[in-house]
């Protein structure tokens, strides 16, 4: 009985370890990021027109600021295919047989068939096959964080929508160069450096589609058997 409330205890505890941790809305590392208040310098010339706040005829209106807004479209696509084999085959015999004992002086006597034999077989054969693609289309527009001293624009955010039994998410975090932005602000995902893109949801429709820490733990690493 102790044996049993030991390992009970055991499964719960792996149990709370390995529960989803579930996505929440305004994650401080996909939150968007408020634009840089440039520094008043107002020269008193007596004049309304400032130079350094005027845009002359050949300025870039494109992102290029903290706090500019980039519209990202995500057009990833993955495909994977491996496939390996292998076989092993391998055989020994060893026969040993002594027809005749030949004795001190040179004397020989028969050995009545006296004999022995080993023989050895061994195969091994082992075939894998693995076939993965994956596909994500979309769009989602986030803040410029952070100018790099080389013109490298550092990006991140999210957007959340509500359906009927939850909620999808979709982030991104990444580098790009604002030579890639196009003139109407967005940019690909396939020019997105250092990317980490997730899609996701929460909710009875996301909950159904993982499995319980019971049968988590059965079909784990930590189950000996």
């Amino acid at each position: 009985m102790k044996s049993i409330l030991i390992l009970f205890s055991l499964l719960s505890i792996v149990g709370c370890t390995s529960l989803p941790n579930e996505q929440v809305k305004n994650d401080p590392e996909y939150s968007p990021v408020e634009p840089v208040e440039a520094d008043l310098n107002v020269i008193p010339t007596g004049s309304l027109f400032q130079h350094s706040y005027a845009n002359n005829l050949y300025s870039d209106i494109k992102a290029h600021r903290i706090g500019d807004i980039i519209t990202v479209y995500l057009e990833e696509s993955t495909s994977a295919k491996k496939q390996a084999g292998t076989s092993l085959d391998k055989s020994n015999s060893y026969n040993v047989n002594v027809d005749t004992v030949t004795l001190p002086g040179g004397r020989s006597i028969p050995a009545f068939g006296f004999g022995g034999g080993i023989t050895q077989d061994s195969a091994f054969s082992g075939d894998s096959d693995t076939d993965q693609s994956n596909s994500l289309q979309g769009s989602i527009t986030v803040n410029v964080t952070r100018v790099l001293s080389n013109g490298n624009l550092e990006i991140r955010g999210e957007k959340w929508l509500m359906l009927n039994n939850g909620e999808e998410f979709v982030r991104i975090k990444g580098v790009i160069r604002s030579e890639d932005v196009s003139s109407d602000n967005s940019v690909s995902s396939t020019h997105v450096a250092n990317a980490r893109i997730q899609y996701g949801g929460t909710g009875d429709f996301a909950n159904t589609q993982r499995q319980g820490w019971l049968t988590s733990f059965f079909s784990g690493p930590y189950w000996p058997f």
